[in-house]
């Protein structure tokens, strides 16, 4: 069984994140969405909360799991069978970071591999720091969301 681990902070989970996971659902036989507990990244919203929003908006996807992750993602990787890291490309802007990621995580595990995929033209402009900062300052970001994140989000403002 071929394994991809997706991760990231997933605050929220976009719909250019559901559209990379759908395509990669096609690749592989499981996918395995990594929610990163990173605290000196000051996320919006607490990591089980993200688990729980990432597990709504991908039920429609079988082969897919979601679960949170506090270690070193190559080490995380092994411990689920996976021999892949996905990490998403939205702009060139995103490669250099996205380039020494991946060189550094093929030195610590050289039997890893990452793939790069880019989402969807019609999301290739979202982030999730755009979605926050669009609906903290009250502006309409259903077309970027699935509605039960959009219902987090208002609930978070609120």
């Amino acid at each position: 069984m071929k394994t991809v681990v997706y991760p990231g902070t997933f605050d929220p989970i976009t719909n250019g994140h559901t559209d990379l996971v759908e395509r990669a659902a096609r690749l592989f036989d499981r996918v395995i969405v990594a929610v990163a507990v990173n605290p000196g990244k000051g996320t919006v919203f607490a990591t089980e909360r993200r688990v729980q929003l990432a597990r709504a908006v991908l039920t429609h996807v079988a082969n897919v799991e979601v679960c949170s992750f506090d270690n070193l993602l190559v080490d995380f990787v092994h411990q689920c069978d996976a021999s892949v890291i996905l990490r998403g490309l939205r702009a060139v802007s995103d490669f250099e970071f996205e380039f020494q990621l991946a060189g550094m995580n093929r030195h610590l595990a050289p039997d890893v591999e990452t793939l790069f995929l880019t989402p969807a033209d019609r999301y290739a402009y979202i982030s999730s720091s755009l979605v926050r900062e669009i609906a903290a300052l009250g502006g309409d970001v259903t077309p970027f969301v699935h509605s039960k994140v959009m219902a987090a989000l208002r609930d978070l403002i609120h």
